[in-house]
């Protein structure tokens, strides 16, 4: 603590002196009385030590004068008594300092005033009265020694020159001595007590957070305290203890513990591992802390925390065990349930993805140890979408949970089923040593998932599709593996759905190539790739050309001519399908302007497209760029865009029929077939799909039947019926009788470019006036 600090006239950095002035004038406050009561009693022997040699009025004006000072400067140091839990600064800090100046200025007057009328004897008795008060003021500035350094300062100079003035040189000499003696002894006694009150200060510090943590342990009403003696009998049984126990205090005072929390008569083998674990502590002697342990209490099974230390008397036996316990049932409860929330799916209660990947790793795990294989199976159900769009996700819900009650049933040993999300599902298989087991799993789940279900008294109908992949053949790591097994549910899913495919390397270049061409697609509208060509649709009484149907066709750079059954399902997928579909229905209807007034354009709508908010707009907007006449344009759509959103899709589809223009259903009895939207909304065209039109041919008797009641249909509803994928003379001919209005497919025509679209008309004319 360095000097200036201590007697306040500056601040060290590295120290809080707000806090220690308060400490400081604290000790000053202590002493007030003491310091008043001194002055007082000497200033009384001065005055009457004088009394003979000095006039009387003056010595009690200077007494007067004294005691006025010492009673004001002492009540009010006493106030400083509480000044310790303040912070004060160094001007509050010097404010005391009023009353030993005064002190020092009065005394200082009495040696230089009475000492020259006054004998040698009554001058020794005046400095031995100032000298006693400079040495007691290092009692009562212990703290604060800047009051008795302006005290000694003013009396010893005044001392000095009063020696000085009568030629006593050697009481001048001893005057510095003392004076000197009393400062420096004053700074180290100053420093001594305030490290002493620093000291003090922080002990009575702990002592309150020590207090605080005690009240508020006692106050905190899920811990308490216990004990057990040598005997494992609890003792000193306190209140909350004996609530915890579910007992009275003194039904508890004496009895086993271990009768308390886990049963009288419990077997040492229906224990629960964590009361072995606590018996072990105890026979060992051992401290333990935040022990979490399963206990009975009343038939009812609940957990404590509990912390312990054993007891040892003064010679060190040991005596038993104290401790503090908490009941932690509803935090157990609640780190079981959000552990659980962790791995197991809260809607089927099957393993989520983390604890599938946690499976299928152990799983490579296991078959890198022996040399032997594992699977892993990637499930997605077919048609699920549908139900979900279209009965509400409550339904779906419960087809998903009956879904996986049938996954759970066909798991043999080693073998986990979980749900990824969504409609997918996996399976883990440990061992796959057997390449059989795979297939045979895989072709079981999907027997059993395309049954029927029953939920909300509807019946319901879905399918399955499964890739496989084996480990570590087809992947060494967990990433690796799921990825693949991705890949072959893909080709499961795009041979046909319903059925079970196994991944090969190749998946891999297909996967490649499918980026690749999405990479190309995007880039496809801009650099003009993108063509259209027309197939021609004729009517089926005489062969002349009512419509033509718009097809895009793409030549990429890269690629050269892709395939639309390549490349339209990847910009459904990627949702390219709403520009490319936006400059298909532009471009047919410019090209519809160089053909007969009467000859339409049918263009494909994908349900992406059709489902965007401002469709009627887009229609509207190009039969405006391009004058083309509303019913000139059909849109065609299939029955998957009523999955989706049915309510949405049919305010589209009639806000286009309000136009004028037409709208056709394409691939009609393919899908999932309903008569509802058909009778809420007027088609202008039902399109029977080639497939039916080739199994007529071949004389099938559903086939022929289908067609029969679709055109029937049609009629009874004033609809034009439109058959796809005529080839030969024999379809065509059977399909004229069977009733169909319209006729579309190579037989009459491929898909043709737009200069081979008009000069078919020009040939038409040129024949006609030939």
């Amino acid at each position: 603590m360095p000097i200036k600090a201590i007697l306040g006239l500056s601040d060290s950095a590295d120290t809080d002196w707000t806090r220690l002035r308060g400490l400081q004038l604290s000790t000053v406050g202590h002493h007030a009385r003491i310091r008043m009561a001194a002055h007082l009693i000497l200033g009384l022997i001065t005055v009457w030590t004088f009394q003979g040699s000095f006039n009387i009025v003056g010595l009690l004006m200077w007494f007067t004068a004294l005691a006025s000072l010492h009673i004001r400067g002492g009540l009010a140091d006493q106030k400083l008594v509480h000044a310790e839990r303040k912070r004060m600064s160094n001007r509050e800090f010097q404010r005391h300092l009023v009353t030993p100046v005064g002190s020092g200025v009065i005394w200082a007057a009495a040696i230089l005033v009475f000492a020259p009328f006054a004998e040698l004897a009554q001058q020794v008795t005046l400095w031995s009265a100032v000298a006693v008060l400079i040495a007691a003021s290092i009692l009562f500035y212990s703290a604060a020694p800047m009051g008795l350094f302006v005290f000694a300062l003013i009396t010893g100079t005044a001392s000095a020159i009063s020696f000085l003035l009568q030629g006593h040189f050697e009481m001048v000499l001893l005057v510095a001595a003392m004076v000197a003696t009393a400062l420096a002894g004053s700074v180290e006694i100053a420093r001594t007590s305030l490290a002493s009150r620093i000291s003090e200060g922080r002990v009575s510090e702990k002592d309150e957070v020590v207090s605080m943590l005690l009240r508020e342990f006692e106050e905190n009403e899920a811990d308490w305290l216990w004990q057990i003696d040598t005997s494992r009998r609890v003792r000193s049984v306190s209140p909350r203890f004996a609530y915890a126990l579910g007992r009275q205090q003194d039904e508890a005072e004496g009895r086993p513990l271990f009768d308390l929390i886990g049963g009288k008569n419990l077997e040492p083998a229906e224990m629960h591992p964590s009361m072995h674990e606590l018996i072990d502590y105890m026979k060992q002697q051992e401290n333990f802390s935040n022990l979490l342990v399963r206990v009975q209490i009343r038939g009812e099974r609940r957990w404590w925390e509990l912390s312990g230390t054993p007891i040892r008397d003064k010679h060190g036996n040991f005596s038993g065990f104290r401790g503090v316990g908490s009941d932690v049932t509803e935090q157990r409860e609640s780190s079981e349930k959000i552990a659980y929330l962790a791995r197991f799916d809260t809607l089927t209660s099957l393993p989520n993805r983390m604890q599938v990947n946690e499976s299928l790793g152990e799983a490579l795990i296991h078959a890198d140890q022996w040399k032997s294989s594992c699977a892993f199976l990637m499930i997605d159900l077919d048609r699920f979408k549908a139900v979900n769009d279209s009965l509400g996700h409550q339904v779906g819900d419960k087809l998903l949970a009956q879904v996986s009650q049938r996954l759970q049933s066909l798991m043999g040993d080693g073998q986990l089923c979980g749900r990824l999300g969504g409609d997918e599902f996996a399976v883990v298989i440990r061992d796959a040593s057997n390449r059989k087991v795979v297939s045979e799993v895989a072709n079981k789940i999907i027997t059993l998932l395309s049954k029927p279900y029953r939920v909300d008294d509807q019946t319901l109908h879905v399918g399955a599709s499964v890739g496989s992949a084996i480990g570590p053949r087809d992947g060494a790591t967990v990433e690796e593996l799921m990825r693949n097994a991705d890949l072959a549910l893909y080709k499961a899913k795009d041979n046909g759905r319903g059925g079970h495919f196994g991944y090969v390397p190749s998946l891999h270049a297909s996967a490649e190539e499918r980026r690749q061409l999405e990479l190309s697609l995007r880039e496809a509208l801009d650099r003009e790739e993108l063509t259209l060509q027309f197939q021609p649709v004729v009517s089926s009484k005489d062969g002349s050309i009512v419509s033509f149907e718009a097809l895009s066709r793409w030549n990429s750079q890269e690629h050269g001519f892709v395939s639309p059954g390549k490349f339209i399902p990847i910009a459904e997928d990627t949702r390219l399908i709403v520009p490319i579909g936006k400059w298909v229905m532009r471009e047919a209807c410019e090209e519809a302007r160089n053909w007969p007034e009467h000859v339409k354009v049918n263009v494909n709508v994908s349900p992406e497209q059709l489902l965007e908010d401002n469709f009627a707009d887009e229609v509207v907007d190009c039969l405006a760029a391009t004058g083309l006449r509303p019913e000139r344009l059909e849109i065609e759509v299939t029955e998957s865009i009523f999955l989706r959103d049915a309510s949405i899709a049919r305010a589209a589809l009639e806000q286009v029929l309000a136009l004028g223009c037409q709208v056709a259903l394409d691939d009609f009895g393919t899908g999932y077939s309903s008569l509802g939207y058909i009778r809420k909304l007027r088609f202008s065209t039902i399109k029977v799909d080639r497939t039916f039109v080739k199994g007529a041919a071949q004389h099938n008797a559903e086939s022929l039947a289908i067609i029969r009641a679709v055109v029937a249909m049609a009629q009874s509803l004033d609809m034009t019926t439109t058959a796809e994928g005529a080839e030969t003379t024999e379809e065509v001919e059977l399909i004229r009788r069977l009733g169909c209005d319209k006729i579309q497919g190579f037989y009459f025509g491929r898909p043709m470019t737009a200069a081979d679209a008009r000069r078919l008309f020009r040939t038409r004319e040129e024949l006609k006036r030939a």
